[in-house]
This record gives structure tokens, sequence and C-alpha cells, in this order.
């Protein structure tokens, strides 16, 4: 089903090269969610095959992969370990934003660019405790104050995805001489920072989403990069993108399992395997279904962003695209348990650990209900300018 979707030689190339470090990343995937650890043999795999710089524009070095590469790459990823996609998946979409909307100085976006293709990984640190989410557009409790020395910045980050293998720190903070949000580039050695090892989750326990905090962090007044003039959330960014492709690859991962099982369990009482009885027939086929209903929305929408001729027209279809992945994902990996039964729930079975982890994708931004309220209102505004014209 997914082959429908490959239309480059490039693609498939990266495919290839994924494959080819499939099996350890997939034997590592179970021990990474039992110690609640990052998947750092996943991550020395991916380095070794140059995947930060795959959102690098070729201009710059990169492999300059589109919105609808990376979604391609990372649904597989995802399908060996949805918990490296997602920590990658971080790097690959800031990376992607950042050059395509060029949001840093021609001059940094250079400099960077030469750090990104020797391996650096970067993510934004922007939630907080008090805030939650910075898309519901709370202000942070991180304060920067202007120094002879640069800029002071204090506070504490949470959800910090990636925070043990992460060189840089896209940091936010309440900059009160600007009376606005900015954002700051953090390296990791700077005196003052540190990680705070307490992300206790039952989903997604290998993203190693710890705290990052901030103790009088001094950084050069250079690195301020970033002073959005819209609230978060605000513009169309299809790099994040990356966020329901990981969770279409647990919902492919669970329905391969599912269908090896249905294909090779066979109880006694019974004359031939599972697949062959009507039920299981049923929710497999409802299984392929949802997939390819999920593939066709997040993939057609990766290809209207990647077309600049109708990416102005998009409004709402990349929080569509991922309320709808995520919530069809957490429908197949459900089904994909009913075929299996109560073996599912074993701790030795994966289909346990995709359960807990796809449910996560809920609470990845955009949420649900900001989703469905701003669909609403868009369709409210339309019918009251239609009236007008």
């Amino acid at each position: 089903m997914k082959e429908l979707f490959v239309k480059t030689k490039q693609q498939r190339y990266w495919l290839e090269r994924l494959a080819s470090i499939a099996e350890p990343i997939k034997a590592e995937a179970r021990e990474v969610d039992e110690q609640s650890r990052f998947p750092f043999e996943a991550h020395k795999l991916l380095q070794q095959i140059d995947y930060p710089k795959l959102t690098l524009p070729k201009e710059y070095g990169g492999e300059g992969l589109t919105v609808y590469d990376m979604v391609l790459i990372q649904e597989t990823l995802a399908s060996y370990d949805e918990n490296t996609s997602l920590s990658l998946g971080w790097t690959l979409g800031v990376i992607g934003e950042l050059y395509e909307k060029k949001l840093w100085a021609e001059a940094l976006l250079q400099a960077f660019a030469q750090e990104v293709k020797a391996g650096a990984i970067v993510n934004r640190a922007a939630s907080e405790a008090a805030t939650g989410s910075p898309t519901r557009g709370g202000r942070p409790g991180t304060n920067a104050v202007s120094t002879t020395e640069g800029w002071l910045l204090n506070g504490r980050k949470i959800f910090t995805t990636a925070s043990p293998v992460l060189d840089y720190f896209l940091t936010s903070a309440w900059v009160e001489e600007k009376g606005q949000v900015g954002f700051f580039l953090i390296h990791k050695d700077v005196s003052g920072l540190s990680i705070e090892e307490n992300w206790e989750m039952s989903a997604m326990r290998g993203t190693s989403s710890h705290d990052l905090v901030l103790q009088d962090v001094v950084v050069p007044h250079k690195y301020l990069v970033e002073l959005p003039n819209h609230p978060s959330g605000g513009k169309i960014n299809g790099w994040l993108l990356h966020i329901p492709a990981t969770y279409l690859g647990i919902a492919q991962a669970a329905r391969d399992y599912a269908l090896h099982f249905a294909n090779h369990h066979q109880p006694n009482s019974l004359n031939a395997p599972i697949s062959t009885l009507p039920n299981v027939q049923q929710l497999l086929g409802e299984i392929e279904l949802k997939l390819q209903q999920a593939r066709f929305v997040i993939y057609g929408v990766a290809e209207a962003y990647d077309d600049l001729a109708r990416r102005d027209r998009l409004t709402n279809e990349i929080a569509v695209a991922k309320h709808t992945v995520t919530n069809i994902a957490i429908d197949i990996v459900d089904k994909a348990m009913r075929v299996v039964g109560a073996k599912s729930l074993q701790l030795s079975n994966p289909l346990q650990r995709y359960y807990r982890n796809v449910r996560a994708g809920l609470h990845n931004p955009p949420m649900d209900d900001m989703t469905i309220i701003k669909l609403a209102t868009s369709a409210i505004e339309q019918q009251k300018n239609s009236e007008k014209q």
C-alpha cells in the first residue's frame, strides 16, 4: 500500500538506507521502552547515514528533502521505533522550518548549516509547567535580561524531547525590554544549563523529554535569533507533519504484527489460522481501510504544502491531518489488539507498547480541541463573509 506514495529515486534511496539499519533499531526498541532511556544505538546509526541533515536545503549542503519526503521517511522510521522517530523528527522539522522561512539572519543560517552537516541535533524548548503547550498562548516564565555580557536567562522548560543528545536548545523566553517572547539559540555546554532527568511517563518513554534548567545562563546578544511577530502556531508550518507521520508509523507496525499473527496463529479448535475467520477478516479489513484513509490525508496535505502554487491556500489542513491521522492510528492499534487478543497485553508483546505510545499523539500540538474549534470558527467567518459579498 505504501508503495503508492513513493514517487522519486531520492525517496527510494533513503528508504533503502533506513532499511539497511532497521533490524538493530527494532531490536533496541523494547529495551528502550522497558528502561525508559534514550535510543542511543539508533541515534548513532542515524548519525552515520547523515539523518540530521535530511531537511537542510541543498544550497546549504543538505539533502533538501521536502515535507512530503520527510513524512515518508519518518513514517518508515517510526514503524521500526517510534521513540527514535519522534525524537529525530523534531530536529528535521525545526531545521526544515528555519531554512524554508529564513527565520534567522543569513550569516547565522550559513554558520548553523555547518553544525547540522557535522551532525548537530536541535530542538525547540518552549513548553513550561505553568503554561502547557506554547500553542495555547501562555507567556513563558523563563526570562531574558540584557546585560553587558549578553542575555541572562533563567527558567525551566518541560517536554524537552531528545534532551540527552541535543547539541542546541532553541529556547523561548520573555524579553521584558522588548515586551515579547524571543527565541535564543543555546549550546548544550554553556555554563548554567542542565538537564533534570525526570521524564516519568507511560508513553514515549524513550524520547527522554526531560526538563531543561537554565540558571544564570549567559547567551551572546547575537543569539537572540527570533522575535516572532505572530502567536505560536499562527502560521502554516508543514514541517509539523513529522508528528502524525510518527503515529502513522506506529499504526503500520501494529498492523504488520496483527496480520502476521492472524496468518500464523491456529488454535487446535480450528483447521486453519485465524485469518480465515470472518470476524478477524473484518478487523483486518477495517485496519487496511483506515491506513489508506490516513495516508491519503497526510500525503495529500504534504503534497499541497510543497506545491508553492497551493501553499497559500492552506488554512487548517495541517491540523486536520494531525487530528485525523493520530486518531485513526489509535483506532488501528486498538483493532490490532482485538485481533491478537489477550496476548497483546503481555509485556513481551510490542502491541502493548504501541497502545501506550500511540496515545501520546493526542498531546502533541495542535491538540484536538483547538483543531475542532478552529475549523468551526473558520467556517463561521467564511459564511459571514460570503453573505457580505
